[in-house]
């Protein structure tokens, strides 16, 4: 900053000296001409013509050598304060990135993945032209401003003050035409965000708009956005249209003041010709200064609100902070004590007071109706989300105090929603693991029993996926989904309803291989299909965030209640398909 600063100063200077400089040449012009004239029919003439050419000669390289060094220093300038700027938005994009990682699962649910990204580009973008172009334009308009008035008011001050009588006006018009702009610029970029929006969920979701034929629909409505966006930039185009030949037109009347004023005083003797032309150049190095006040101006009010923006995720603390011990090794035994847990954003009493024990090694499955809270529980377990009242162990460690980096790396955790990377197969199978050795991708596909699709591919492991896996059909992606969790080796491995897309004999296969990896580790399988979970060491049976049942299969048949129910459902649903 302060090197950049010196050299908008030295740059000043430079583009001041100017003036004086073509003034003394125009006095010289003009002096050298009448003499030129007196001399005619005198052999001296040549003499004075040779002279005269030779000032000319030194006036022309001296301003040419100005503007270079002028240019030089010019360019001194942006590589230093914009170079700044840029290194400024590098860390602070870094810096809202990293600090949105540390934020808890609720902190997305509450704030649209659209949002995040404007914080993260544009208002930081906003930012980096404050700090930036800003910084630089509004020291350069000060400085050039009262160096120039000091040099006009030091030659005449009478002529100074008609040559920027004009400029106050000109002041408040730029003031005003750029706060249109800047609200005129705000409705544009909200409308763009609405168009963006609007496109990115119709393509996402391009299945289900061909499934219902609203194709027509969807092009009516991008139509009308389209058409909103259009009007509103029209709007701004208008604005700017009308405000550059104003200005013009109030620079042209300075100038001519400058040139009407000037002729009285030169024909009175108080000021030379070459006088008028230094001032008509100080009158086009300050219309830059004004004209840009307005602009730097609408800069910083959106910096200031952008960094605002930023300033309300920055200063927002993590619900869910690490422990302080040491990484621990997990074995895999755990323990609910009086749990209970409410959704923050809706107010949904999702756990209540439930009480469980999973001791290593276990093969455990939770059960239950839509909406009884199983995924809450494997949300709990991940420590997604932090218990309202009672306390979750893991191996008779209080899981708050647990480090969670080393917690999580060893949890295993395929998510009912499945979600896959727009990489290649190979990179989110292996998505948990820092390298990759051996056939350890080729093994875990075996394992979720993908491997045989995956091989069909023509570019087999290294096949691209579509965004959020695209490519592949619901049942593939799931079993993809399982390769990733199996390809850690977990010491606790979580399924949340994730073999609901797979047929039955997949289904078996998967459940197979897993006894085989899993022996001796804990398994928490949550599922519908009853026939999925029968061969657990322990069912737990959830209902509104209870558990009303808990045993094995057989125990739970004997107690004659809700799961034996729900056992006799679905076997009368197979019966009639």
């Amino acid at each position: 900053m302060i090197p950049g600063i010196t050299f908008v100063i030295i740059s000043i200077i430079f583009q001041i000296l100017q003036a004086p400089v073509v003034g003394h040449a125009f006095n010289l012009i003009t002096e050298n001409i009448a003499i030129y004239q007196m001399f005619a029919g005198f052999d001296r003439q040549q003499i004075i013509y040779d002279i005269f050419s030779t000032n000319l000669l030194f006036f022309g390289a001296l301003i040419l050598f100005i503007y270079m060094l002028r240019g030089m220093f010019l360019f001194f300038m942006r590589q230093t304060i914009i170079l700044m700027s840029r290194h400024i938005e590098f860390d602070l994009k870094n810096e809202i990135y990293a600090h949105y990682q540390k934020l808890s699962l609720g902190f997305f649910r509450r704030n649209n993945t659209g949002d995040l990204m404007n914080r993260a580009t544009e208002d930081v973008n906003r930012v980096r032209m404050y700090v930036g172009p800003a910084i630089m334009y509004t020291t350069n308009t000060v400085i050039l401003f009262f160096v120039a008035l000091f040099f006009m008011f030091s030659v005449n001050a009478k002529l100074a003050f008609y040559a920027i009588l004009p400029l106050p006006i000109l002041v408040v018009i730029v003031y005003y035409v750029n706060t249109l702009i800047n609200q005129k610029s705000e409705q544009i970029q909200a409308q763009l965000s609405r168009l963006s929006s609007f496109v990115q969920e119709r393509f996402s979701g391009i299945r289900v708009v061909k499934s219902y034929v609203r194709e027509q629909q969807a092009q009516d409505i991008f139509a009308e956005e389209s058409i909103s966006y259009k009007n509103k930039s029209m709007d701004l185009v208008k604005v700017q249209a009308l405000f550059f030949p104003t200005m013009l037109l109030l620079v042209g009347i300075s100038t001519i003041l400058t040139i009407y004023i000037g002729g009285k005083q030169v024909i009175d003797g108080a000021i030379t010709p070459g006088n008028i032309a230094e001032f008509i150049i100080y009158i086009n190095l300050l219309t830059f200064p004004v004209t840009m006040l307005g602009w730097v101006t609408t800069l910083v009010q959106r910096a200031a609100a952008s960094q605002k923006r930023i300033n309300e995720f920055l200063g927002l603390k993590p619900d869910i902070v690490s422990g302080n011990q040491e990484k621990v090794n997990v074995n895999g035994k755990i323990s609910f004590n009086n749990v209970s847990f409410t959704y923050p954003d809706t107010g949904i009493n999702a756990i209540k007071n439930v009480s469980f024990d999973i001791e290593q090694g276990q093969f455990v499955a939770i059960i239950g109706r839509t909406g009884s809270g199983k995924s809450t529980l494997a949300n709990l377990i991940m420590r997604m989300y932090d218990t309202d009242a009672g306390e979750i162990k893991i191996d008779e460690l209080n899981l708050k105090n647990i480090n969670l980096s080393s917690y999580r790396d060893q949890v295993g955790f395929v998510p009912q929603e499945v979600f896959l990377f727009s990489d290649t197969i190979k990179n989110n199978i292996a998505f948990g693991l820092s390298e990759i050795k051996g056939d350890q991708v080729e093994q875990a596909a075996k394992n979720a029993a993908v491997y045989n699709n995956i091989v069909d591919f023509d570019l087999k492991f290294e096949t691209m996926l579509g965004e959020r896996g695209i490519t592949l059909s619901g049942g593939q992606k799931q079993r993809v989904s399982i390769a990733r969790a199996l390809i850690k080796e977990p010491k606790i491995l979580i399924f949340d309803d994730c073999l609901s897309a797979v047929d039955t004999k997949t289904e078996e296969e998967i459940l197979g291989n897993l006894g085989k990896i899993m022996k001796g580790k804990t398994s928490i399988l949550i599922a519908h299909r009853i026939s999925t979970i029968k061969n657990a060491d322990k069912i737990i049976v959830l209902e509104d965030g209870e558990i009303i049942e808990q045993g094995t299969h057989q125990q739970l048949l004997n107690n004659q209640k809700v799961y034996a129910e729900m056992y006799e459902n679905q076997l009368l649903e197979e019966e009639n398909t």
